[in-house]
């Protein structure tokens, strides 16, 4: 992969998925600023998606159309899972973006969030056939894929798929040892089958640049003037094996403050590294359900409820304070995988039997409902 990553520094880039808006419409003037900010300082990486409403269309009138084609580099994503009934309405999205961003060819294309019964789509299509084919016409520069599921999925596609020039993970302090995420597991998977890695949620979708309090007072006892997403974002840039660490810049501020550190950026030293040791210890002392994702209780319930997203999303608000958060988790880990809800339990008590942390899962899944307004 050196023909194409050079040596081994540590980059950033712009995601474009959380872009600002003045009411419905997008801050073109701002954005055009971010963009401006973002080359100026000497990165070139911009990632978009298919699915990312109305954000292939933005990059085409703040960059595509405003700097050299030379000058950036771009990744698009393909999602087949969305609302793709046949072969033709997924393989059109490529034809979509390209006319959208008006590139020219992608830099980087991106099968979109692979993992679970979301893999299996693009087999079916024949999709990896139908992007090493436009790689051979010159349309797409590098192949890879997003991925959001268990580090032994991971392991078992890039076997099938040694086409895969790259991978795209979730990876941040934060989750580095989650059983759910599993962000260390699957990037040691990435790093066996030599893969570099471009790096997605650093800050956690925002959560880590307000932290909780324990973990913001030991970032700013170390370093008063370095932003809690500044720490995010170095935990994930100084590991090896990279592309790039992808942030989902919103305001021209965060470009600035991103941007000001990660120019000079080098790797942690020693002492940076213990502190963030010590976030998240502390992160890790908040007491949450211990549920480990394991979802054997999930394989015996007669109501198909979506236990083990229930208890990550309550979590989620219990560690962040975020009901926003909490919400999108039920949206994508319940209701997005046909679970049913918390409010559905029986308590006949076959979770209990199966589960290896011998949680009171039926009285833990009330105490949810009533944290989350499930009614």
């Amino acid at each position: 992969m050196e023909n194409y990553l050079g040596k081994d520094t540590k980059k950033l880039g712009f995601g474009l998925m959380r872009l600002p808006k003045n009411g419905e419409e997008f801050d073109l003037p701002q954005i055009c600023d971010m963009v401006d900010k973002f080359l100026e300082a000497g990165f070139t990486y911009f990632d978009t998606a298919f699915v990312y409403n109305g954000s292939e269309e933005v990059t085409r009138k703040a960059l595509v159309e405003r700097h050299p084609r030379e000058s950036y580099t771009l990744a698009t994503k393909l999602a087949a899972w969305n609302k793709c009934e046949t072969r033709e309405d997924a393989i059109a999205q490529f034809t979509t973006s390209l006319e959208r961003t008006g590139a020219g060819y992608f830099d980087y294309y991106l099968l979109h969030n692979l993992g679970e019964q979301r893999t299996k789509v693009y087999e079916d299509f024949g999709i990896w056939d139908f992007v090493k084919e436009k790689k051979a016409e010159g349309l797409i520069r590098h192949i890879g894929f997003s991925f959001h599921a268990s580090a032994e999925e991971l392991e078992e596609i890039l076997k099938a798929h040694p086409e895969a020039e790259f991978v795209q993970l979730q990876i941040n302090y934060a989750d580095w040892e989650s059983p759910r995420i599993q962000s260390r597991k699957c990037y040691e998977v990435c790093r066996k089958y030599n893969k570099p890695v471009v790096i997605m949620e650093p800050v956690k979708g925002g959560l880590l640049a307000n932290p909780p309090k324990p973990v913001e007072e030991i970032f700013k006892a170390a370093e008063p003037e370095s932003s809690c997403a500044s720490w995010a974002v170095r935990f994930a840039a100084d590991l090896p094996g990279l592309i790039t660490v992808l942030s989902g810049m919103s305001t021209t501020e965060q470009v600035e403050d991103n941007v000001s550190f990660m120019k000079t950026f080098e790797g942690l030293t020693e002492g940076q590294r213990e502190t963030l040791d010590k976030a998240r210890e502390a992160m890790a002392a908040i007491p949450i359900i211990p549920c480990t994702t394991c979802n054997y209780c999930a394989k015996v319930c007669p109501m198909n409820i979506g236990i083990s997203g229930t208890f990550n999303a309550t979590n989620t608000l219990t560690v962040y304070g975020s009901m926003k958060n909490a919400q999108d988790d039920i949206g994508f880990q319940v209701k997005g995988r046909g679970k049913a809800m918390a409010n559905e339990c029986i308590k006949c008590g076959a979770c209990m039997e199966v589960c290896p942390q011998h949680l009171n899962i039926p009285d833990l899944l009330e105490e949810c409902c009533e944290k989350l307004g499930i009614e």
